[in-house]
């Protein structure tokens, strides 16, 4: 399975991607945002049981793992479904992008749209949400203009920078969701 963007392309979450967990977990910038603000070292052992655990599965069905890579084949990082509930037909997106240099160029919005769709138009998911620290600008903006709301804010939910910062939380609802073909043109999204 592909889903094919105009800056990216979702891919399985294959060894490319596997391969690079170890320094991209250890990454204290990504991993400063991506996880809320826990930073960790994390060991080889870790990310192996990890793999084990997320791919080896008693419980197969509850995420779909997929890669975010570019249109040249460069693993950029995680783009994914998690908490899939098919008898409520809702999921939490999740998403990282480890490389800074592609931060705030577009590729991260092209992930969303394409994860979004994927989950209302071939998951036939009726409400899809995410989430991330109220300090994180750059991924509340996409959010927002990718058509996601506002729904919560969970109060000091992490501890970022010896500060705590709230959660905040964003859904969307299927009968909301115009179509990525539609929020292609409407964002202005084009192919470079």
């Amino acid at each position: 399975m592909k889903l094919e963007g105009l800056l990216v392309d979702l891919v399985p979450y294959g060894k490319a991607f596997q391969d690079r967990d170890h320094d991209w977990w250890n990454d204290d910038e990504a991993n400063y945002w991506s996880r809320m603000g826990e930073l960790a070292f994390v060991s080889r052992a870790q990310v192996e049981r990890e793999h084990q655990e997320w791919f080896e599965s008693d419980t197969p069905g509850t995420g779909v793992p997929l890669g975010i890579q570019t249109k040249d084949g460069t693993p950029l990082g995680y783009f994914g479904i998690n908490f899939l509930s098919y008898t409520h037909r809702t999921a939490n997106l999740g998403a990282v992008i480890y490389d800074s240099q592609y931060w705030g160029g577009g590729y991260g919005t092209d992930a969303l749209l394409l994860l979004t769709d994927f989950a209302f138009d071939w998951l036939d998911m009726r409400r899809v949400w995410l989430g991330t620290m109220s300090i994180n600008a750059r991924v509340l903006r996409m959010m927002e203009k990718v058509g996601f709301h506002f729904e919560a804010r969970r109060r000091k939910m992490a501890l970022a920078g010896g500060e705590w910062v709230d959660e905040m939380v964003y859904g969307m609802l299927r009968e909301e969701w115009p179509g990525r073909d539609v929020m292609v043109e409407r964002l202005g999204i084009t192919a470079r």
